[in-house]
């Protein structure tokens, strides 16, 4: 619907006018002839011919170029025109020297009004397709929550730093593979468009080996392999190399899951008991870091109930801050929605975090809540 929407504003905007004739045009020129009246009646009732108000209408065009079709500021510049030509017609200036000057003054800004609008509409096309571009992109890199698999019920929230691009450096992905289901939770070292080359190449090898290899092991190498083929093609181009913190799940049918932690945040494991965050041991270098570390990376396993709810959250959510400096306390939060659905633990999760930041994201804000069906 928000992509319909978005294809109906952007053939709007290319063509410059509005389809409907009771919508946008008729409103603007309401307004703009409704400033005009007191200021037409002020200027034919006051009988001091030294102060003069109709040189006022020349600065109407200006709101319908700020916000209006290039139409619509023609309109208004031809009605300012119009009005004050009759005006000063009826009513003319001390010399008809300055009556002249007021006329061609006011065509002059409304063919600077009508510029501006023609350019401003051409600035917002181009706007729009680069969101589109952005969107199209967001949508092959990252899956629409929630997901639904044999096992599970996954939600969350996707918030980038830099919200205009729609993309950023955090990854999730949840696979259903012939082993269970699989879930991969990342964020890629830096921000932005610049982190979405790495995001893509683990993603692609996240997505194929979760359905080839049998061992959680084998899967972690796979992506080790394809942040390290990225960086030496990032090393040809120029690109900085970078790393990727992640961590790697399997849940089957059986009630303990496989986990491999790759310098990741530890989720937290909901249950109507407990709210705890899940020990996983030591965490293992990034993604993209294996040579630096004399020890291979080893699965972990702990206890996922029926009915649990796992919650990984990036850093921009354990370590977010209110304008005091205090970190946003998660785990205090956790506790009040113990007993409501995935979605709802979004949404809480969503409006209690902006309301600690007060809306203010300085990092990449992603979190999963991760439901085992009953």
């Amino acid at each position: 619907m928000a992509r319909a929407a978005g294809a109906r504003l952007t053939s709007r905007i290319e063509r410059g006018v509005e389809s409907s004739p009771g919508g946008v045009v008729k409103a603007l020129m309401v307004y703009v002839v409704a400033a005009t009246v007191p200021i037409v009646l002020l200027e034919l009732m006051t009988d001091d011919r030294t102060v003069r108000l109709v040189p006022l209408l020349i600065l109407l065009p200006a709101f319908p170029a700020a916000v209006g079709t290039v139409r619509q500021t023609v309109y208004a510049v031809a009605w300012v025109l119009i009005v004050i030509t009759g005006v000063l017609v009826y009513r003319p200036l001390p010399s008809s020297y300055d009556s002249a000057i007021v006329i061609v003054l006011a065509g002059v800004l409304g063919a600077l009004c009508v510029m501006t609008c023609h350019w401003r509409i051409r600035r917002e096309r181009e706007l729009l397709r680069v969101r589109s571009t952005a969107a199209a992109l967001q949508r092959q890199m990252l899956r629409p929550l929630p997901i639904l698999t044999d096992q599970l019920i996954v939600d969350g929230m996707y918030l980038p730093v830099e919200t205009d691009m729609l993309v950023g450096g955090d990854v999730y992905e949840v696979v259903a593979s012939p082993y269970g289901t699989r879930l991969l939770f990342g964020d890629v070292q830096g921000k932005g468009l610049p982190a979405v080359g790495t995001a893509f190449a683990m993603l692609g090898s996240f997505r194929e080996a979760a359905q080839r290899e049998p061992t959680l092991t084998a899967l972690v190498d796979d992506l080790e392999q394809a942040v390290v083929r990225h960086n030496a093609f990032a090393r040809q181009t120029g690109e900085p190399e970078r790393f990727v913190t992640a961590l790697i799940l399997s849940i089957d049918a059986s009630t303990e899951t496989q986990a491999v932690n790759c310098g990741h945040p530890p989720p937290y494991l909901l249950t109507s008991e407990a709210v705890a965050p899940v020990h996983l041991g030591d965490p293992g270098v990034p993604l993209g870091l294996a040579d630096l570390s004399p020890k291979p990376r080893t699965v972990a396993w702990f206890p996922f109930p029926p009915g649990a709810t796992l919650i990984s959250c990036s850093d921009g959510v354990t370590e977010a801050r209110s304008a005091t400096g205090a970190f946003y306390p998660l785990e205090e939060r956790l506790w009040t929605w113990t007993d409501i659905s995935p979605w709802e633990v979004v949404n809480h999760l969503t409006e209690d975090l902006s309301r600690h930041i007060t809306g203010e994201y300085r990092d990449d804000i992603t979190a999963l809540v991760v439901r085992r069906i009953e």
